[in-house]
């Protein structure tokens, strides 16, 4: 149980990370802006680029790599994880909208911008709101337990991977990340 609330807690902080970068991504670039300016063609590519930031950040999260899957595995959820695939599908087509609207700098552009901002938000209420409940509920511990693993190796790998300087790898670099990752699986076997 303990190990179910960590994950919990750790997606929940994901969770709210996201929200406020598609939050400050409509405050940054507020729809009605965009009718009544002319904006220039930095200002469109600079507001694709912080879409894409705050898309990445909603649907590359460790949800979507641990915690689905297992709900998946475990024959839960079905019709719920649907609603959301569809949301996430909806939130592609409108980001393709927004990068259409950016090439041709239809005014349209801001609308389009709060409209896949707006399915990415929906998303993450609806994850926190029910997903989070039910897979509380239908993951198995034992899941909770690799799940969780899975997460401090990534997060390890990541710190990692940032720490290393541009430029070449030194002799036996490579071999770090799978080294610490091995050596905290044997500790969380462990305990």
């Amino acid at each position: 149980m303990l190990t179910s609330t960590y994950t919990l807690v750790a997606l929940s902080i994901e969770q709210a990370s996201a929200r406020i970068g598609l939050q400050s991504l409509l405050e940054r670039w507020h729809p009605r802006a965009w009718q009544h300016a002319t904006p220039t063609a930095r200002e469109y590519a600079l507001a694709c680029d912080a879409l894409r930031v705050a898309f990445d950040n909603c649907y590359w999260r460790k949800l979507d790599k641990f915690v689905l899957p297992a709900l998946r595995r475990a024959g839960a959820a079905v019709v719920l994880l649907a609603e959301l695939d569809a949301l996430t599908l909806a939130a592609i087509e409108a980001r393709a909208d927004v990068h259409a609207a950016a090439a041709v700098q239809d005014p349209g552009f801001g609308a389009a911008l709060e409209r896949c901002c707006n399915l990415l938000l929906e998303r993450l209420e609806r994850e926190e709101r029910e997903l989070f409940a039910l897979a509380r509920i239908h993951v198995p511990s034992e899941a909770w337990f690799a799940i969780a693993n899975q997460m401090l190796a990534q997060d390890a790998w990541q710190n990692e991977n940032r720490s290393y300087p541009v430029g070449p790898v030194a002799p036996g670099a490579m071999g770090r990340s799978a080294t610490r990752q091995a050596a905290m699986a044997s500790h969380f076997a462990a305990h």
